[in-house]
């Protein structure tokens, strides 16, 4: 498992999140630990590491 900071679609925050970087694709809607609004988060890994990431707003 993996912290990985960004910034929330909704409200701007800094918000984390921890990730399982042994699954090498996954997309799953988790909601903001400020606002409570659903992300989409949607991430590529290799290696255990983080190639590609994305928190899109749920519906966008």
């Amino acid at each position: 498992m993996l912290e990985h900071f960004f910034q929330c679609p909704y409200c701007w925050e800094e918000i984390s999140m921890l990730l399982d970087t042994s699954v090498t694709s996954q997309t799953y809607v988790e909601d903001c630990e400020v606002c409570c609004n659903p992300i989409e988060i949607s991430l590529r890994c290799t290696a255990d590491e983080i190639q590609e990431f994305q928190a899109i707003p749920l519906g966008q």
